[in-house]
């Protein structure tokens, strides 16, 4: 929500939420108080140092390790204590040079990578960081013993190869598209703490949430469990030290709770604000100092149905489900018309985005008529049943997020209308994510929504593959869909991947393993002094070490 799609649950899998705790901070530095020299300091536009900013979070994170993460929060919290191979462009999420790799050099039948490092990059706890801590990171997801979420990831790397201290080769068994922008993307870990751990304890290991030690713009310093996290500048950050002294993130799971803070500005970042409270937060705005950045987030929303569940496993009863539901409401009344409705489970701004696929749009009277063909008939309370069973679930979301908190109470009424039984079940973040852990799988049903990778590949939520120990939680299979993805994963032309990846979008859209509900517009609140943010619509910490606090 980060495989490359939590990939992340991501989750926002798609899974939207963020970040601190400071009485005692210095409160001149995002105040946004008038004074008789504002005029000078808007003139002002050559960085300085200095400064706290703590953002505000509706979920909080697990843990910090990037080869056991699967949260959107944890996520966050890693890109700012460690850096990865490469870095993805905010235009077309293409891979770069921005963060650790020097160079990335591909052969032509792409069955080889070169790597070469930029040199001086150094851990938080001042050990270089070299060809050495890149072969042992890659070479956890390749151990028989491990158990994380991002094998797939790495099913087509035969082995890593250090050739000197700053050039690394990726020997691959087979051609994988996704091997470059998402592959390279993971951060790396230190091999001097951590390589005499057994990976099958490595998930475990209290590396992950007493001391991360990475080689990120900042370090981290404490984490307060359901409280706050902080971290502070590092002076050694291989592109120079961050101009803030200190980021924290303050978790805070509820909406109303976050826009109180955010007025008070005991917060001064807020990722993911409820499309309802964001006119509200503009009335106040240019009053305490803040600015609000929007654009069409990389993620989806869904409604999902554990497919174990008898209710769930027939097609034509989940294709009915979303002709019950009226997503053009939910987009219009709960997030305000900030939204698109969703037929696929790939974002308009991704360049393999297929709107040619089939679509269930709102009409209860065939809902109806579909799940009476499918067996199930009205019982005496109105709740339909079939074989002695009703049609009745529970149907779990996150706390603190208020659009889908109100999302399944409208579902909860839409559903009934054609006598399905959909009980709103809300839960804070970390317990549902937990609920969807493989071989846990404690759900009913969920809303929720998938943060989605900046490579197109749908397999690591829905390929077969992945429902023992992947991201595939509520357990869709379908053979002649899984050939494809393999299949897409091996083709290097664009153009032709593109027509493979609409193919499978189209086959998941006829499937319905979720009922896709809308892409969402992302608001994002910060200091109005707050320069060098730029927008990326998937990563809310983007080149954190560039913001600067214009006093």
């Amino acid at each position: 929500m980060r495989k490359t799609a939590w990939l992340i649950l991501c989750m926002i899998l798609v899974l939207s939420l963020f970040l601190a705790a400071c009485s005692g901070r210095d409160k001149t530095a995002t105040n946004g108080d008038k004074s008789a020299d504002d005029g000078q300091a808007a003139e002002n536009k050559e960085p300085v140092d200095g400064g706290d900013l703590i953002m505000g979070s509706s979920g909080s994170p697990t843990l910090f390790n990037p080869m056991y993460s699967d949260d959107e929060v944890s996520g966050e919290v890693q890109d700012l204590i460690f850096s990865g191979l490469v870095g993805s462009n905010k235009e077309d999420f293409t891979p770069n040079t921005d963060q650790l790799a020097k160079s990335v050099k591909e052969s032509e039948d792409g069955l080889t990578y070169t790597v070469t490092l930029k040199e001086d990059i150094k851990f938080h706890d001042g050990e270089n960081l070299t060809a050495d801590d890149v072969v042992f990171t890659y070479n956890i997801p390749l151990n028989k013993d491990y158990d994380g979420p991002r094998k797939s990831n790495f099913e087509a790397l035969e082995s890593v190869e250090k050739v000197d201290d700053l050039t690394v080769k990726f020997h691959m068994k087979k051609v994988d598209a996704q091997f470059h922008t998402v592959g390279l993307s993971f951060e790396i870990l230190p091999e001097h703490i951590l390589k005499d751990v057994p990976v099958s304890e490595l998930g475990e290991h209290e590396f992950n949430t007493k001391n991360p030690i990475g080689s990120g713009p900042f370090k981290f310093v404490e984490w307060k469990e359901g409280e706050y996290l902080k971290v502070e500048a590092f002076d050694d950050y291989y592109q120079g030290r961050p101009h803030l002294d200190s980021i924290t993130m303050k978790f805070v799971p509820d909406a109303n709770a976050m826009l109180t803070q955010l007025q008070n500005r005991d917060i001064d970042f807020w990722a993911g604000v409820p499309p309802t409270d964001i006119e509200t937060v503009k009335s106040f705005q240019d009053e305490i100092g803040i600015k609000v950045e929007e654009g069409l987030a990389l993620q989806y929303n869904f409604f999902a149905g554990n497919l174990r569940n008898d209710l769930f496993k027939d097609k034509k009863v989940r294709q009915a489900i979303t002709h019950a539901i009226d997503r053009e409401t939910i987009i219009n009344e709960i997030v305000e018309g900030h939204g698109e409705v969703a037929h696929t489970p790939e974002s308009p701004l991704s360049w393999a985005y297929n709107e040619d696929v089939p679509q269930f749009d709102y009409d209860p009277e065939k809902a109806k008529e579909m799940l009476a063909e499918a067996g199930w008939k009205p019982g005496s309370d109105g709740i339909l049943k079939k074989d002695g069973k009703r049609f009745s679930f529970e149907m779990k979301t996150n706390q603190g997020n208020k659009a889908r908190e109100d999302i399944v109470v409208l579902l909860q009424e839409q559903l009934k209308e054609v006598g399905i039984e959909a009980k709103p079940k809300v839960v804070e973040f970390s317990s549902l994510i937990a609920d969807l852990d493989p071989g846990v799988w404690n759900f009913d049903a969920i809303v929720l929504g998938w943060s989605l990778g900046t490579d197109p590949d749908p397999s690591g939520i829905y390929h077969t593959k992945e429902i023992e120990k992947g991201l595939n939680f509520n357990g869709y299979s379908n053979p002649e869909l899984d050939k494809l993805m393999d299949q897409q994963l091996q083709e290097k032309d664009r153009d032709k991947r593109k027509k493979l990846i609409g193919q499978i979008q189209a086959g998941l859209a006829e499937d319905q393993p979720y009922t896709f509900l809308y892409y969402p517009t992302e608001f994002r609140v910060m200091p109005a002094e707050l320069e060098g943010y730029e927008f990326h619509a998937k990563k809310v910490i983007y080149k954190p070490h560039q913001w600067w606090l214009n006093k």
